[in-house]
C-alpha cells in the first residue's frame, strides 16, 4: 500500500450510462466520473496509479503536477467519484520545480515501497522519486534510443513489475509497419528485449503490470473522420523472452471518453481484473477530466494472429498528426 496524501478536496459526478457503444468485448464499462480540485494546476492528467484495494490514487499531469486521493465506491465496489489534492510539484534533482522543456510527464509507475518513477517525452528519460511529497527527483540513466525519439511522442508508457523491473516504449516507432520497442530497467541498465506489434492507427500512451504479472497497453487513436478520441487495451503474458498471448480487451468509440492517457489495473474482492483509465483534457475548458472504469471478464479471447488487424502502410498514425509512413524519426 503506498502513501497518500491528505484529502483537500472532494469532487462527485454523475454517472454515465453503463453500455458500450461497440459489439460485445472483454471488458464491459463499469463507471465513468468527471473530478476536479479548485486549483489552477488542475488538468492535464496523464498517467495513474491505484492502490490494491482499488481506492487510493497518484495521479501525475503534463506539466510536471502530481497528485494523490481515493477512488469513491459504493457498497457494490462501484466507481461513483473521486477525491483528491493537494497538488504538488516535481522536483528537480538539485531542488526546484522541473525546468522547463523537462516537465512534460506522462508515464508513472510505483513501487511497493512507494518509489516513485514518472516518464517524460520532452526531455526523453525516466526519473525516481523517494516518493510525491517533493522530493528531489533523480534522473536514471538512459538509454542510446532514447535521444532519437521525436518530440512529443516518445515515453508515454511506464509500467512497474513485482520484482521492481521497469517498462517503457515510445508513442511512435518511427515508422507506421514498424513494431513499437518495449525498453526493460533492471539491475541499473536499460535493454531493449522485445518488440509490441503496431496494430492499426493506435498509438501507446499507459501501461501497468496487473496483479496478474500481465502487461496492459492503453492505446489512443484521434479519428479525423469522427472527430474525437477512441481508445484501445491490449493485454499480454509477459516473459523474459517477450510478449505472448495478445489480447484485445476493449476498443471504444470516438467521443464515448475523452483523451485517456493512464491505465491501472487492480482485482476486485470477486477475483475481477478492472482498468481505471484517466483522461487528459489538454488544459481545454471543451474537454473532461474523466476518470472511467471497465470490469475484464473471465471469457477474454486471446486474438489469433490471422485474425489481428494488420497496419496500413498508407494509413494516418492517428495521433496529434497524420503523417506519411517515412516522416516519422524513431
Amino acid at each position: 500500500m503506498r502513501r497518500r496524501l491528505a484529502v483537500a478536496v472532494t469532487a462527485l459526478a454523475a454517472l454515465t450510462p453503463v453500455s458500450n457503444a461497440q459489439s460485445p468485448q472483454p471488458a464491459v464499462l463499469s463507471a465513468s466520473v468527471q473530478w476536479s480540485i479548485p486549483d489552477e494546476s488542475f488538468g492535464g492528467w496523464s498517467g495513474i496509479e491505484v492502490d490494491d484495494d482499488g481506492v487510493g490514487f497518484t495521479t501525475v499531469s503534463d506539466r510536471g503536477f502530481v497528485t494523490s486521493g481515493r477512488l469513491v465506491r459504493s457498497a457494490s465496489d462501484r466507481l461513483i467519484g473521486a477525491e483528491g489534492g493537494p497538488i504538488l510539484t516535481l522536483q528537480e534533482s538539485e531542488g526546484g520545480p522541473l525546468r522547463r522543456y523537462r516537465d512534460d510527464s506522462e508515464g508513472l509507475a510505483v513501487a511497493p515501497d512507494g518509489t516513485m518513477y514518472v516518464s517524460f517525452e520532452g526531455t526523453h528519460r525516466v526519473m525516481r522519486f523517494a516518493d510525491i511529497t517533493g522530493d528531489a527527483g533523480e534522473d536514471l540513466p538512459g538509454h542510446p534510443d532514447f535521444d532519437e525519439m521525436q518530440n512529443n511522442s516518445s515515453l508515454e508508457a511506464l509500467a512497474i513489475g513485482p520484482d521492481g523491473t521497469l517498462y517503457t516504449l515510445p508513442e511512435r516507432s518511427g515508422q507506421l509497419a514498424r513494431p513499437f520497442p518495449v525498453y526493460r530497467f533492471r539491475d541499473g541498465a536499460w535493454d531493449q528485449p522485445f518488440d509490441i506489434p503496431r496494430r492499426d492507427e493506435f498509438l501507446p500512451v499507459g501501461a501497468d503490470i496487473g496483479p496478474d504479472g500481465r502487461f496492459y497497453l492503453l492505446e489512443r487513436l484521434l479519428s479525423t473522420t469522427n472527430p474525437g478520441f477512441a481508445s484501445r487495451v491490449r493485454r499480454f503474458d509477459l516473459t523474459d523472452e517477450g510478449l505472448t498471448n495478445e489480447t484485445q480487451l476493449l476498443v471504444t468509440q470516438p467521443r464515448q471518453h475523452d483523451n485517456l492517457e493512464g491505465i491501472a489495473v487492480w482485482r476486485d474482492q470477486d477475483r475481477q481484473i478492472r482498468l481505471v483509465l484517466i483522461a487528459d483534457n489538454n488544459q481545454r475548458f471543451f474537454q473532461k477530466n474523466e476518470i472511467v472504469e471497465y470490469i475484464v471478464t473471465p471469457d477474454a479471447l486471446i486474438l489469433q494472429p490471422e485474425s489481428r488487424p494488420d497496419t496500413d502502410p498508407d494509413a494516418g498514425t492517428g495521433g496529434n498528426d497524420t503523417l506519411d509512413p517515412e516522416d516519422e524519426t524513431l
